[in-house]
């Protein structure tokens, strides 16, 4: 099992923690504890790709990648220039990592139509991997058309060299996109999971990699969780009720909440629904109070050392081949902590294994 981290698509809240610089400084000294993979998220802060870029020079040998980099926010001829480029300045240690995000952002941010997100990201990835293949760029779509038609463009093919073999790793989370994700790509860059009901996500995989005769055995799986150490995790939990309440309330609006409905799937239906009416209500405090102790234990490693073992063998388990750490701790210095101990942990429960 591999071990990444990465810098939030947001700005951190904290004094003391705040700046790009200071995050990029801290993931410097964090690929010393043995991560393998950094990550950048891309919503409304930072883009995808230049903090990425300047880790390359500082940190040379690991591997980087976007987490994710929004479908609406850039052609993909672009997107598919920018990931030969991080290609070709990583030697070959980039992660195309691609998303729809959701119609907040999409249509409140970048003034596009949220909507055919299957069909777009088809499309999408289609172009992408035409333009790595080093192939002239035609394409006919329903939403994407090279050249454009009725114009005086011509088919041009990128001047890289052609790069078929870059990752891609696709941020999804409904049922059809699951089983695109199985059918087309390298990985899945995944949330709301938990181990005991991963079959919800492996049987979409699975589906869509039988549709297109290919097996899943190289497939990536990365989960996100949340982690801390203590011996009494009961502050940890409740610290963490409001950031999974606005994953539920927050991470959409009260009719698109791809989030939402994805706890829903995996047996938190009742939950969700209140939490999300809750904080779209304005209730906050009380949307997180009503997030059940049990779904932040299931969905992160936090708790005493026993329990956050025990935790990461389900994860390897099920299948996930990459843990995606995030400290909920406070300064640079218990997060580097907490993620080297947990770097300790999670190689001694799965090297070997």
């Amino acid at each position: 099992m591999k071990i990444s981290t990465g810098l939030g698509g947001t700005s951190r809240s904290s004094e003391e923690d705040s700046g790009l610089l200071k995050e990029i400084d801290f993931l410097a000294e964090v690929r010393k504890a043995g991560v393998d993979i950094i990550w950048s998220a891309e919503a409304w802060g930072a883009d995808g790709v230049s903090p990425l870029a300047y880790l390359a020079a500082r940190c040379p040998g690991v591997t980087l990648g976007t987490s994710i980099l929004q479908l609406s926010a850039r052609t993909p001829v672009v997107t598919a220039m920018t990931a030969m480029t991080m290609a070709t300045l990583t030697n070959n240690r980039f992660i195309l990592g691609l998303g729809v995000s959701g119609p907040q952002v999409v249509e409140g941010l970048h003034s596009q139509r949220f909507d055919h997100p299957l069909g777009r990201m088809r499309e999408y990835v289609d172009i992408v991997r035409l333009a790595f293949s080093g192939q002239k760029l035609q394409y006919e779509g329903k939403h994407y058309q090279l050249p454009m038609p009725g114009g005086e463009g011509k088919a041009i093919r990128l001047g890289q060299v052609p790069n078929p073999n870059i990752p891609i790793h696709l941020a999804t989370l409904g049922p059809k996109m699951l089983e695109f994700t199985g059918e087309v790509a390298d990985g899945w860059l995944g949330n709301s999971f938990t181990p005991e009901t991963a079959d919800v996500y492996f049987d979409r995989f699975k589906a869509g990699a039988a549709r297109s005769g290919r097996s899943l055995a190289n497939f990536d799986v990365k989960v996100g969780v949340a982690c801390a150490l203590a011996d009494d995790p009961g502050p940890l939990i409740e610290k963490h009720k409001m950031r999974m309440a606005f994953s539920l309330g927050g991470m959409g609006s009260a009719k698109t909440n791809f989030y939402n409905a994805a706890y829903r799937r995996i047996g938190y239906e009742d939950a969700a629904i209140e939490v999300q009416a809750l904080f779209v209500a304005g209730k906050r405090e009380e949307a997180a109070r009503r997030v059940p102790d049990e779904m932040v234990l299931r969905t992160n490693l936090i708790g005493t050392e026993a329990m956050v073992r025990e935790r990461i063998r389900k994860y390897r388990d099920a299948g996930v081949t990459i843990l995606h750490l995030t400290p909920i701790v406070d300064t640079y210095a218990e997060r580097l902590a907490q993620i080297g101990r947990m770097v300790e942990l999670i190689r001694g429960e799965t090297v070997g294994a």
